[in-house]
Protein backbone atom coordinates (compact mmCIF):
# COMPACT_ATOMS: atom_id res chain seq x y z
CA UNK A 1 0.00 0.00 0.00
CA UNK A 2 2.68 2.83 0.71
CA UNK A 3 4.73 1.56 -2.37
CA UNK A 4 1.83 1.90 -4.15
CA UNK A 5 0.97 5.47 -2.67
CA UNK A 6 4.73 6.73 -3.23
CA UNK A 7 4.86 5.24 -6.56
CA UNK A 8 1.46 6.91 -7.61
CA UNK A 9 2.06 10.23 -5.95
CA UNK A 10 5.63 10.17 -8.23
CA UNK A 11 3.80 9.62 -11.48
CA UNK A 12 1.57 11.91 -10.84
CA UNK A 13 4.07 14.99 -9.71
CA UNK A 14 6.14 13.90 -12.92
CA UNK A 15 2.97 14.84 -15.28
CA UNK A 16 2.61 18.16 -12.91
CA UNK A 17 6.41 19.04 -14.06
CA UNK A 18 5.47 18.99 -17.20
CA UNK A 19 2.68 21.12 -17.03
CA UNK A 20 4.64 23.51 -15.40
CA UNK A 21 7.27 23.76 -17.73
CA UNK A 22 4.27 24.49 -20.33
CA UNK A 23 2.48 27.18 -18.36
CA UNK A 24 5.80 29.16 -17.74
CA UNK A 25 5.36 29.92 -21.73
CA UNK A 26 1.56 31.11 -21.20
CA UNK A 27 2.27 33.00 -18.11
CA UNK A 28 5.04 35.28 -20.21
CA UNK A 29 2.30 35.71 -23.04
CA UNK A 30 0.57 38.48 -24.07
CA UNK A 31 -2.77 36.48 -23.84
CA UNK A 32 -2.17 35.58 -20.25
CA UNK A 33 -0.99 39.77 -19.15
CA UNK A 34 -3.88 40.78 -21.41
CA UNK A 35 -6.28 39.01 -18.54
CA UNK A 36 -3.60 40.43 -15.48
CA UNK A 37 -4.60 44.12 -17.37
CA UNK A 38 -8.07 43.77 -17.43
CA UNK A 39 -8.40 43.95 -21.11
CA UNK A 40 -8.69 40.10 -21.82
CA UNK A 41 -10.05 40.05 -25.72
CA UNK A 42 -12.56 36.74 -26.73
CA UNK A 43 -9.19 36.12 -28.95
CA UNK A 44 -7.43 35.63 -25.89
CA UNK A 45 -9.09 34.11 -23.63
CA UNK A 46 -10.57 30.95 -26.03
CA UNK A 47 -6.36 30.90 -26.24
CA UNK A 48 -6.23 29.90 -22.41
CA UNK A 49 -8.98 27.93 -22.97
CA UNK A 50 -7.34 25.62 -24.98
CA UNK A 51 -4.22 25.31 -23.59
CA UNK A 52 -5.94 24.69 -19.73
CA UNK A 53 -8.24 22.53 -21.52
CA UNK A 54 -5.16 20.66 -23.24
CA UNK A 55 -3.45 20.74 -19.57
CA UNK A 56 -6.70 18.89 -18.30
CA UNK A 57 -6.39 16.41 -21.42
CA UNK A 58 -2.56 15.72 -20.37
CA UNK A 59 -3.40 15.12 -17.24
CA UNK A 60 -5.94 12.51 -18.11
CA UNK A 61 -3.75 10.54 -20.21
CA UNK A 62 -0.77 10.66 -18.03
CA UNK A 63 -2.71 9.33 -15.52
CA UNK A 64 -2.59 5.61 -13.84
CA UNK A 65 -5.68 2.73 -14.38
CA UNK A 66 -6.65 2.33 -10.26
CA UNK A 67 -9.29 -0.68 -10.40
CA UNK A 68 -10.84 0.54 -13.76
CA UNK A 69 -10.96 4.14 -12.44
CA UNK A 70 -8.39 6.72 -13.55
CA UNK A 71 -6.65 8.99 -11.04
CA UNK A 72 -4.83 12.30 -12.52
CA UNK A 73 -4.11 15.74 -12.46
CA UNK A 74 -6.91 16.87 -14.68
CA UNK A 75 -8.46 18.82 -12.10
CA UNK A 76 -4.66 21.53 -12.28
CA UNK A 77 -5.64 23.22 -15.82
CA UNK A 78 -9.42 24.32 -15.40
CA UNK A 79 -8.65 24.57 -11.83
CA UNK A 80 -5.88 26.88 -12.58
CA UNK A 81 -7.56 28.67 -15.25
CA UNK A 82 -10.48 29.43 -13.50
CA UNK A 83 -8.73 31.06 -10.47
CA UNK A 84 -5.94 32.79 -12.50
CA UNK A 85 -8.29 33.47 -15.64
CA UNK A 86 -11.83 33.67 -14.88
CA UNK A 87 -14.98 31.76 -15.34
CA UNK A 88 -14.82 31.72 -18.94
CA UNK A 89 -11.43 30.00 -19.14
CA UNK A 90 -12.06 27.99 -16.08
CA UNK A 91 -15.11 26.53 -17.54
CA UNK A 92 -13.88 26.29 -20.86
CA UNK A 93 -11.05 24.26 -19.67
CA UNK A 94 -13.36 22.06 -17.44
CA UNK A 95 -15.78 21.74 -20.22
CA UNK A 96 -13.12 20.48 -22.56
CA UNK A 97 -11.27 17.95 -19.58
CA UNK A 98 -14.58 16.75 -19.04
CA UNK A 99 -15.22 15.38 -22.49
CA UNK A 100 -11.83 13.92 -23.08
CA UNK A 101 -11.94 11.95 -19.58
CA UNK A 102 -16.10 10.52 -20.09
CA UNK A 103 -14.39 9.46 -23.46
CA UNK A 104 -12.23 7.17 -21.54
CA UNK A 105 -15.16 5.32 -19.48
CA UNK A 106 -14.40 4.05 -16.91
CA UNK A 107 -16.88 3.32 -13.73
CA UNK A 108 -16.07 6.68 -12.28
CA UNK A 109 -16.36 8.57 -15.78
CA UNK A 110 -19.39 10.16 -14.71
CA UNK A 111 -18.33 11.74 -11.17
CA UNK A 112 -14.65 12.72 -13.04
CA UNK A 113 -16.42 14.98 -16.08
CA UNK A 114 -18.43 16.30 -13.33
CA UNK A 115 -15.84 17.19 -11.14
CA UNK A 116 -13.34 18.49 -13.87
CA UNK A 117 -15.88 20.69 -14.98
CA UNK A 118 -16.48 21.96 -11.66
CA UNK A 119 -13.11 22.52 -10.94
CA UNK A 120 -12.95 25.22 -13.34
CA UNK A 121 -16.28 26.85 -12.60
CA UNK A 122 -16.26 27.03 -9.17
CA UNK A 123 -12.45 28.35 -9.55
CA UNK A 124 -13.79 31.26 -12.05
CA UNK A 125 -16.47 31.85 -9.66
CA UNK A 126 -13.67 32.70 -6.93
CA UNK A 127 -11.90 34.79 -9.28
CA UNK A 128 -14.96 37.22 -9.38
CA UNK A 129 -15.79 36.88 -6.09
CA UNK A 130 -12.39 37.91 -4.71
CA UNK A 131 -11.75 40.69 -7.87
CA UNK A 132 -9.06 38.64 -9.39
CA UNK A 133 -5.99 36.14 -8.47
CA UNK A 134 -6.25 35.02 -4.59
CA UNK A 135 -2.56 34.28 -4.04
CA UNK A 136 -0.64 31.42 -2.88
CA UNK A 137 -1.89 30.40 0.05
CA UNK A 138 -5.67 30.31 -0.71
CA UNK A 139 -5.13 29.02 -4.21
CA UNK A 140 -3.21 26.03 -2.86
CA UNK A 141 -5.71 25.43 0.02
CA UNK A 142 -8.47 25.56 -2.54
CA UNK A 143 -7.03 22.90 -4.88
CA UNK A 144 -6.49 20.75 -1.57
CA UNK A 145 -10.02 21.14 -1.00
CA UNK A 146 -11.56 20.56 -4.10
CA UNK A 147 -10.17 17.50 -4.58
CA UNK A 148 -11.12 15.94 -1.12
CA UNK A 149 -14.37 17.24 -3.01
CA UNK A 150 -13.50 15.14 -5.93
CA UNK A 151 -13.28 12.17 -3.98
CA UNK A 152 -16.43 12.85 -2.83
CA UNK A 153 -18.12 13.01 -5.73
CA UNK A 154 -16.28 9.90 -6.87
CA UNK A 155 -18.06 7.93 -3.97
CA UNK A 156 -21.31 9.37 -4.60
CA UNK A 157 -21.63 8.72 -8.09
CA UNK A 158 -20.02 5.93 -8.94
CA UNK A 159 -21.08 2.62 -9.03
CA UNK A 160 -20.20 -0.58 -7.47
CA UNK A 161 -20.13 1.48 -4.06
CA UNK A 162 -17.78 -0.77 -2.32
CA UNK A 163 -15.32 -0.59 -5.73
CA UNK A 164 -15.75 2.97 -5.50
CA UNK A 165 -14.82 3.43 -1.74
CA UNK A 166 -11.30 1.02 -2.20
CA UNK A 167 -10.10 3.62 -5.36
CA UNK A 168 -11.03 6.94 -3.49
CA UNK A 169 -8.78 4.91 -0.32
CA UNK A 170 -5.95 4.40 -2.64
CA UNK A 171 -6.22 7.72 -4.71
CA UNK A 172 -6.95 10.37 -2.54
CA UNK A 173 -3.45 10.88 -1.21
CA UNK A 174 -1.30 10.69 -4.62
CA UNK A 175 -4.13 13.30 -6.04
CA UNK A 176 -3.63 15.99 -3.13
CA UNK A 177 -0.83 15.80 -3.12
CA UNK A 178 -0.10 16.29 -6.68
CA UNK A 179 -2.84 18.61 -7.12
CA UNK A 180 -1.88 20.92 -4.19
CA UNK A 181 2.52 20.35 -5.40
CA UNK A 182 1.04 21.33 -8.87
CA UNK A 183 -1.08 24.52 -7.56
CA UNK A 184 1.41 25.65 -5.19
CA UNK A 185 3.89 26.03 -7.91
CA UNK A 186 1.37 27.62 -10.42
CA UNK A 187 -0.04 30.11 -8.12
CA UNK A 188 3.34 30.93 -7.08
CA UNK A 189 4.54 31.75 -10.93
CA UNK A 190 1.53 33.37 -11.19
CA UNK A 191 2.28 35.60 -8.36
CA UNK A 192 5.62 36.75 -9.48
CA UNK A 193 3.90 37.64 -12.87
CA UNK A 194 1.24 39.85 -11.05
CA UNK A 195 4.40 41.26 -9.01
CA UNK A 196 6.90 41.51 -12.13
CA UNK A 197 4.04 43.53 -13.74
CA UNK A 198 3.13 45.57 -10.60
CA UNK A 199 6.82 46.70 -10.24
CA UNK A 200 6.80 47.57 -13.44
CA UNK A 201 3.78 49.71 -13.94
CA UNK A 202 5.26 51.47 -10.83
CA UNK A 203 8.48 51.70 -12.48
CA UNK A 204 7.05 52.70 -15.31
CA UNK A 205 4.81 55.55 -13.64
CA UNK A 206 7.80 56.92 -11.68
CA UNK A 207 9.60 57.25 -15.26
CA UNK A 208 6.46 58.91 -16.51
CA UNK A 209 6.36 61.38 -13.20
CA UNK A 210 10.21 61.83 -13.43
CA UNK A 211 9.75 63.02 -17.19
CA UNK A 212 6.74 65.22 -16.32
CA UNK A 213 8.86 66.86 -13.49
CA UNK A 214 11.48 67.14 -15.54
CA UNK A 215 10.25 68.85 -18.40
CA UNK A 216 8.29 71.17 -16.16
CA UNK A 217 11.75 71.63 -14.56
CA UNK A 218 12.78 72.65 -17.66
CA UNK A 219 9.97 75.31 -18.27
CA UNK A 220 10.87 76.56 -15.10
CA UNK A 221 14.49 77.17 -15.58
CA UNK A 222 13.71 78.86 -18.84
CA UNK A 223 11.24 81.11 -16.56
CA UNK A 224 13.84 81.63 -14.31
CA UNK A 225 16.73 82.63 -16.63
CA UNK A 226 13.90 85.52 -17.79
CA UNK A 227 14.19 87.12 -14.99
CA UNK A 228 17.80 87.30 -14.97
CA UNK A 229 18.85 90.41 -17.81
CA UNK A 230 19.77 88.99 -20.70
CA UNK A 231 22.62 91.58 -21.20
CA UNK A 232 24.45 93.95 -19.01
CA UNK A 233 23.81 97.42 -19.17
CA UNK A 234 26.43 99.72 -20.93
CA UNK A 235 27.76 102.02 -19.13
CA UNK A 236 30.09 105.00 -19.61
CA UNK A 237 33.74 104.68 -18.04
CA UNK A 238 32.72 101.22 -16.88
CA UNK A 239 33.16 97.35 -18.18
CA UNK A 240 30.50 94.78 -16.30
CA UNK A 241 30.09 91.32 -16.48
CA UNK A 242 27.79 88.71 -15.00
CA UNK A 243 27.43 84.85 -14.42
CA UNK A 244 24.92 82.62 -13.06
CA UNK A 245 25.30 78.93 -12.55
CA UNK A 246 22.58 77.15 -10.77
CA UNK A 247 23.67 73.79 -8.70
CA UNK A 248 20.16 72.37 -10.13
CA UNK A 249 17.48 73.14 -12.82
CA UNK A 250 16.66 75.63 -10.91
CA UNK A 251 18.01 78.03 -7.87
CA UNK A 252 17.99 80.40 -5.39
CA UNK A 253 20.62 82.93 -6.28
CA UNK A 254 19.99 86.38 -9.05
CA UNK A 255 21.74 89.34 -9.92
CA UNK A 256 20.05 92.54 -11.29
CA UNK A 257 20.33 95.72 -13.14
CA UNK A 258 17.96 98.68 -13.04
CA UNK A 259 19.38 101.82 -14.88
CA UNK A 260 17.43 105.17 -13.84
CA UNK A 261 18.00 108.92 -14.40
CA UNK A 262 22.00 107.68 -15.30
CA UNK A 263 22.63 105.85 -12.39
CA UNK A 264 23.01 101.97 -12.27
CA UNK A 265 21.66 100.02 -9.11
CA UNK A 266 22.58 96.68 -9.22
CA UNK A 267 21.64 93.79 -6.85
CA UNK A 268 23.70 90.53 -6.33
CA UNK A 269 21.68 87.94 -3.66
CA UNK A 270 21.33 84.73 -2.46
CA UNK A 271 18.32 83.09 -1.49
CA UNK A 272 18.46 80.17 1.55
CA UNK A 273 17.38 76.92 0.29
CA UNK A 274 17.87 74.51 -3.08
CA UNK A 275 15.65 73.96 -5.61
CA UNK A 276 12.08 75.09 -6.76
CA UNK A 277 11.13 76.65 -3.12
CA UNK A 278 14.49 78.78 -3.47
CA UNK A 279 13.46 79.80 -7.34
CA UNK A 280 9.91 80.68 -6.29
CA UNK A 281 11.48 82.88 -3.21
CA UNK A 282 13.94 84.17 -5.76
CA UNK A 283 11.52 85.67 -8.22
CA UNK A 284 9.27 87.35 -5.02
CA UNK A 285 12.30 88.71 -3.97
CA UNK A 286 13.44 90.25 -7.10
CA UNK A 287 9.78 91.45 -8.21
CA UNK A 288 9.79 93.65 -4.30
CA UNK A 289 12.93 94.75 -4.65
CA UNK A 290 12.47 96.25 -8.17
CA UNK A 291 9.49 97.44 -7.02
CA UNK A 292 11.58 99.36 -4.30
CA UNK A 293 14.30 100.57 -5.92
CA UNK A 294 13.66 104.28 -6.65
CA UNK A 295 16.26 107.04 -7.71
CA UNK A 296 15.55 109.12 -4.94
CA UNK A 297 15.79 106.43 -2.38
CA UNK A 298 18.83 105.21 -0.78
CA UNK A 299 20.20 102.02 -0.61
CA UNK A 300 19.59 101.01 3.06
CA UNK A 301 15.86 102.31 2.47
CA UNK A 302 15.36 100.19 -0.47
CA UNK A 303 16.75 97.22 1.67
CA UNK A 304 14.41 98.38 4.64
CA UNK A 305 11.47 99.03 2.40
CA UNK A 306 12.22 95.15 0.30
CA UNK A 307 12.55 93.51 4.19
CA UNK A 308 9.29 94.80 4.94
CA UNK A 309 7.18 93.67 2.07
CA UNK A 310 9.05 90.13 1.00
CA UNK A 311 8.04 89.39 5.34
CA UNK A 312 4.17 90.54 4.63
CA UNK A 313 4.09 88.55 1.23
CA UNK A 314 6.01 85.26 2.03
CA UNK A 315 5.74 85.17 5.55
CA UNK A 316 9.13 84.46 5.86
CA UNK A 317 8.58 84.94 9.61
CA UNK A 318 7.38 81.61 9.78
CA UNK A 319 8.56 79.57 6.94
CA UNK A 320 12.42 80.22 7.26
CA UNK A 321 12.65 81.45 3.94
CA UNK A 322 15.38 84.32 3.75
CA UNK A 323 17.89 86.12 1.43
CA UNK A 324 20.90 87.81 1.36
CA UNK A 325 21.02 90.59 -0.16
CA UNK A 326 23.87 92.83 -1.67
CA UNK A 327 22.39 96.63 -2.99
CA UNK A 328 24.23 99.11 -4.71
CA UNK A 329 23.99 102.54 -7.04
CA UNK A 330 26.57 103.53 -8.77
CA UNK A 331 27.05 106.86 -10.62
CA UNK A 332 28.72 106.76 -13.63
CA UNK A 333 29.39 110.66 -13.90
CA UNK A 334 31.81 110.31 -10.64
CA UNK A 335 32.17 106.78 -9.34
CA UNK A 336 30.54 107.04 -6.78
CA UNK A 337 29.27 103.68 -4.96
CA UNK A 338 26.22 103.98 -2.57
CA UNK A 339 25.44 100.06 -0.83
CA UNK A 340 24.32 98.70 1.92
CA UNK A 341 24.63 94.63 2.51
CA UNK A 342 21.87 92.61 3.97
CA UNK A 343 23.68 89.56 5.18
CA UNK A 344 25.42 88.62 1.67
CA UNK A 345 29.21 88.03 1.12
CA UNK A 346 31.11 90.98 1.62
CA UNK A 347 32.06 91.69 -1.92
CA UNK A 348 35.92 92.34 -2.78
CA UNK A 349 37.35 95.55 -4.01
CA UNK A 350 40.62 95.59 -6.14
CA UNK A 351 42.42 99.04 -5.76
CA UNK A 352 44.52 100.18 -8.68
CA UNK A 353 46.54 102.68 -7.10
CA UNK A 354 47.41 100.15 -4.16
CA UNK A 355 47.38 97.16 -6.04
CA UNK A 356 45.37 95.92 -2.61
CA UNK A 357 41.99 93.83 -2.32
CA UNK A 358 39.32 94.98 0.60
CA UNK A 359 36.45 93.57 2.04
CA UNK A 360 33.34 95.67 1.96
CA UNK A 361 31.77 94.51 5.27
CA UNK A 362 28.46 93.73 5.55
CA UNK A 363 25.72 96.38 6.67
CA UNK A 364 22.34 94.37 7.91
CA UNK A 365 20.91 91.06 8.40
CA UNK A 366 19.57 88.84 5.73
CA UNK A 367 16.13 90.03 4.53
CA UNK A 368 13.12 88.31 5.48
CA UNK A 369 14.28 87.73 9.06
CA UNK A 370 11.32 90.45 10.73
CA UNK A 371 10.27 93.34 9.70
CA UNK A 372 11.74 97.02 10.88
CA UNK A 373 14.98 95.88 10.40
CA UNK A 374 17.45 98.69 10.03
CA UNK A 375 20.21 98.93 7.46
CA UNK A 376 23.45 100.83 7.14
CA UNK A 377 24.32 102.56 3.80
CA UNK A 378 27.87 103.51 3.29
CA UNK A 379 29.77 105.29 0.38
CA UNK A 380 33.63 104.68 -1.47
CA UNK A 381 34.39 105.75 -4.79
CA UNK A 382 35.60 103.48 -7.92
CA UNK A 383 39.04 104.96 -9.37
CA UNK A 384 40.13 104.32 -12.77
CA UNK A 385 41.42 100.50 -13.11
CA UNK A 386 39.39 99.61 -9.51
CA UNK A 387 37.77 96.61 -9.48
CA UNK A 388 34.44 95.25 -7.55
CA UNK A 389 33.59 91.56 -7.67
CA UNK A 390 30.32 90.56 -6.23
CA UNK A 391 29.60 86.58 -5.35
CA UNK A 392 27.63 84.26 -3.78
CA UNK A 393 28.66 81.81 -1.24
CA UNK A 394 28.70 79.27 -4.05
CA UNK A 395 32.13 80.35 -4.95
CA UNK A 396 33.81 80.33 -1.65
CA UNK A 397 32.26 77.30 -0.36
CA UNK A 398 33.06 75.35 -3.42
CA UNK A 399 34.48 71.63 -2.70
CA UNK A 400 37.13 69.84 -3.97
CA UNK A 401 37.34 65.81 -3.92
CA UNK A 402 39.11 66.07 -0.86
CA UNK A 403 36.02 68.70 0.21
CA UNK A 404 38.79 71.19 1.00
CA UNK A 405 36.46 74.53 0.02
CA UNK A 406 37.89 77.38 -2.38
CA UNK A 407 37.15 79.93 0.57
CA UNK A 408 37.71 83.54 0.34
CA UNK A 409 41.75 83.96 -0.13
CA UNK A 410 41.89 81.72 -3.32
CA UNK A 411 39.11 84.35 -4.09
CA UNK A 412 41.03 86.96 -3.77
CA UNK A 413 43.95 85.58 -5.57
CA UNK A 414 42.37 84.79 -8.14
CA UNK A 415 40.81 87.97 -8.73
CA UNK A 416 44.70 89.57 -7.80
CA UNK A 417 45.91 87.68 -10.87
CA UNK A 418 43.26 88.44 -13.37
CA UNK A 419 42.67 92.63 -12.42
CA UNK A 420 45.04 93.80 -15.90
CA UNK A 421 41.68 91.73 -17.75
CA UNK A 422 38.45 93.21 -18.76
CA UNK A 423 35.54 92.91 -16.57
CA UNK A 424 34.35 89.35 -18.40
CA UNK A 425 37.95 88.63 -18.85
CA UNK A 426 38.39 88.39 -14.94
CA UNK A 427 34.70 86.83 -14.49
CA UNK A 428 35.95 83.62 -16.62
CA UNK A 429 39.71 83.61 -15.16
CA UNK A 430 37.66 83.36 -11.47
CA UNK A 431 35.63 80.59 -12.44
CA UNK A 432 38.02 78.69 -14.63
CA UNK A 433 40.75 78.82 -11.55
CA UNK A 434 37.12 77.37 -9.39
CA UNK A 435 36.89 74.91 -12.18
CA UNK A 436 40.17 73.42 -11.96
CA UNK A 437 39.71 73.61 -8.39
CA UNK A 438 36.92 71.59 -7.65
CA UNK A 439 38.09 69.02 -10.97
CA UNK A 440 34.87 68.51 -11.86
CA UNK A 441 33.28 67.80 -8.77
CA UNK A 442 29.62 68.34 -8.25
CA UNK A 443 28.24 71.54 -6.08
CA UNK A 444 25.95 71.56 -4.06
CA UNK A 445 24.57 75.36 -4.28
CA UNK A 446 24.39 78.14 -7.00
CA UNK A 447 27.57 80.08 -8.43
CA UNK A 448 26.74 83.59 -9.15
CA UNK A 449 29.08 86.76 -9.47
CA UNK A 450 29.21 89.79 -10.97
CA UNK A 451 32.27 92.09 -12.11
CA UNK A 452 32.19 96.24 -12.51
CA UNK A 453 35.56 97.67 -13.88
CA UNK A 454 36.28 101.33 -13.73
CA UNK A 455 37.72 102.29 -16.79
CA UNK A 456 38.38 106.27 -16.16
Amino acid sequence: MVNSLISNSLVLLQAVSVIVVAALLIFRSRYFTEVLDGRATWKSQMVLVLFFGAISIYGSIIGINLLGAIISVRDLGPLVGGLACGPVVGLGAGLIGAAFRFSEGGFTALACSITVTLAGLLGGLVYLRKGGFVGVAFSVIFAILFELFHMVLTVAFSRPFDLALDVVAEAVGPMVLANGAGMLIFAFIISNVIAERKTKRERDGYQQELQRKQAELAVAADIQKSFLPDRVPSLKGFDIAAANIPAREVGGDFYDFILQDGDLQFVIADVAGKGVPAALFMALCRTIVRACAAPHKSAMEVLGCANNMIVADSGSGNSGMFVTLFFARLNQKDGSLFYANAGHNPPLLFRAAASSIETMEVTGVALGMMVEMEYEQRQIALECGDVLLLYTDGIVEAMDVKEKLFGQERLKSSLAAATDLSAQGILDSILRDLRQFTEGEEQSDDITAMVIKAEG
